[in-house]
């Protein structure tokens, strides 16, 4: 097989990040980015010299962009026919539409965690049900939240069973820039159980999950304590290192420094990291501890890049390009310098 040829529609918050992680991929070559209008992202490509090629993702949508002199190389549907698959970042409910011309070019998709789950045939996790997506032609994604904790409760559940799990998620209410959301000074809290232990169950169906939901004024990353129930005995000690073996967790201790939701987003940007991306969860050691039997512990969510690593995983699974899990994985963690 050649190398696989990927579309990415919707060049927003997750587009632009799915479009960067395709193309270190490689075994995987971008074809183009499409879009409808000038908007910061688009214009920061154009600005940067055009890496990715850009086509227009509606009608009409050429004009406009032409006239901010950003230069498109076709239609949306130029796109979908020079690709054997696309992974669909536009907003919510605009996959579900582009989805039936996906369909007429016979190519296959992956959609973001905003899309209904009627949108797909198999809702996805890149480790705990890899096989149920290889050969399909269309996968959802688990939300940025739901993506994350079940990185942290399949580890566990590999290491030593999880019957069940009580979340409770402290949600930034925003991503950066999202200026219409307007919380300040209030927390907003959602009854039980939130659609992440919802989602959770649909993908991992042998562990027993509820959750609460509390959103709260901040923009950079989501806080979710974890109160987990194993099947064997697990020390304070083995969970740690369960986590820090993990390619898709960053261990880190509060004592150096590793406080706040903020802290690590900043840490990637001292790496170096574009946008200060952060592909990997953040668990918080100090906060590994037990009540009885059960294991609690605190992770972090950085909610504009975690799905990446998944949403790659994904076109491994849809085309397939490999079968098993393990191989598919390990390819996407070493292209994306996960360690």
């Amino acid at each position: 097989m050649g190398k696989v040829k990927v579309g990415v529609a919707g060049f927003g918050v997750i587009g632009q990040r799915l479009a960067d992680g395709v193309a270190r991929q490689e075994d995987m070559e971008l074809v183009g980015v499409a879009d409808i209008a000038p908007t910061l992202p688009v214009l920061a490509l154009a600005e940067r010299g055009m890496p990715y090629r850009l086509f227009a993702a509606a009608p009409g949508a050429e004009d406009t962009l032409t006239a901010a002199g950003i230069k498109v190389s076709g239609s949306f549907s130029d796109l979908i026919a020079a690709c054997d698959i696309v992974l669909d970042a536009a907003p919510g409910g605009v996959g579900a539409k582009n989805k039936e011309m996906y369909l007429a070019a016979g190519r296959k998709a992956v959609f973001q965690g905003g899309e209904s789950g009627k949108i797909a045939d198999v809702f996805f996790h890149g480790y705990a049900n890899y096989e149920k997506g290889v050969g399909q032609n269309y996968l959802k994604l688990t939300s940025c939240n739901t993506t994350g904790l079940i990185r942290a409760v399949h580890a566990l559940d590999q290491a030593v069973g999880i019957h069940k799990v009580a979340i409770t998620i402290i949600r930034r209410v925003a991503d950066p820039g999202d200026t219409h959301r307007g919380l300040v000074d209030s927390l907003l809290i959602e009854p039980i159980p939130n659609h992440q232990a919802v989602d959770l169950m649909s993908i991992m169906p042998h562990v027993d999950a509820t959750g609460l939901l509390v959103h709260t004024p901040i923009t950079h990353g989501h806080i979710i304590t974890i109160v987990a129930t194993p099947k064997k005995p697990i020390t304070d000690a083995e969970a740690i290192e369960v986590f820090r073996a993990h390619p898709r967790v960053r261990s880190v201790r509060i004592k150096d420094g590793f406080n706040t939701n903020t802290s690590l987003f900043n840490y990637a940007r001292f790496l170096g990291h574009p946008r200060g991306d952060m592909y990997e969860i953040g668990l918080f050691e100090e906060t590994v501890g037990h009540s009885g039997d059960d294991l609690m512990f605190a992770i972090n969510i950085p909610q504009e890049s975690v799905t990446i690593p998944e949403t790659i995983d994904a076109i491994r699974a849809a085309m397939p390009m490999q079968k098993v899990q393990a191989e598919a994985v390990a390819l996407t963690n070493r292209y994306l310098g996960m360690k």
